[in-house]
């Protein structure tokens, strides 16, 4: 399978790293310096499938130019999903494939999984007030991270004193009726995400330590090789059948 890697950075580099071992060809590798150079000496009927992780800014454009061009494309990028419907609807337009996860983790996704099903247990304990928090390098730019922002989607759907999330430190209307996330930034730290459940007298909690960023870049290879031949807008729900 010949795959288009949009964002050479360490993402990037161990998705080609992980994609060769599995016998892959790497149609073409994008950075931003040279996106348009890049694309422009690129055949896209050579390309089988684009994996896209680059930054919030650069993502929209990066998606169009894979469906314009008829190239499945599977996105891993966060802080840009304001966007995110326009793209779906220019998918569908297009006839072509759309694929988005905020975390491409098989273990993440499980704990999305444990996640929702431990909110489904908790609405029952509203003595119980939830809050998330999630730890990463300082190079991330977004915060909270896309996959806290899944995590607190998910606890939304069963917690039912709960109606949003909000980023501690910055004002919100409701507070009582919201989900806090804390967004720590800390040198070289592995990603970490925190769900949390306190009350006067106990607390609990589940957790989630990325150890490296083989897990995602696995997750996102074996993602392409599913998606090949597949036409629409898809998730991990699609892909992973619990």
């Amino acid at each position: 399978m010949n795959i288009l890697i949009l964002g050479y950075g360490k993402m990037g580099k161990t998705i080609e790293t992980i994609a060769t071992e599995r016998g892959h060809t790497i149609a073409g590798k994008v950075d931003v310096e040279k996106r348009n150079e890049t694309l422009e000496k690129l055949n896209p009927q050579n390309v089988d499938v684009a994996i896209e992780f680059t930054q919030p800014d650069a993502a929209p454009s990066n998606i169009r130019y894979c469906l314009k061009n008829g190239i499945p494309v599977l996105s891993g990028t966060t802080g840009w999903l304001k966007e995110k419907s326009a793209i779906e609807d220019y998918c569908i337009e297009q006839n072509g494939t759309f694929f988005y996860a905020s975390n491409f983790s098989i273990g993440v996704n499980i704990f999305f999984r444990l996640n929702q099903f431990l909110a489904n247990i908790m609405k029952a304990y509203p003595d119980y007030q939830p809050s998330l928090e999630e730890i990463h390098h300082t190079q991330k730019k977004d915060a909270p991270s896309g996959t806290a922002i899944t995590l607190a989607e998910g606890m939304l759907k069963s917690l039912t004193n709960k109606n949003d999330w909000y980023l501690e430190g910055r004002t919100t209307e409701h507070p009582e009726q919201a989900i806090p996330i804390i967004s720590k930034r800390e040198g070289t730290v592995p990603g970490t995400h925190i769900v949390n459940y306190h009350s006067e007298i106990d607390e609990i909690e589940i957790k989630h330590v990325a150890h490296s960023r083989a897990g995602f870049a696995l997750g996102a290879v074996l993602v392409a090789e599913w998606l090949k031949n597949k036409k629409g807008i898809l998730s991990m729900d699609d892909f992973i059948k619990f």
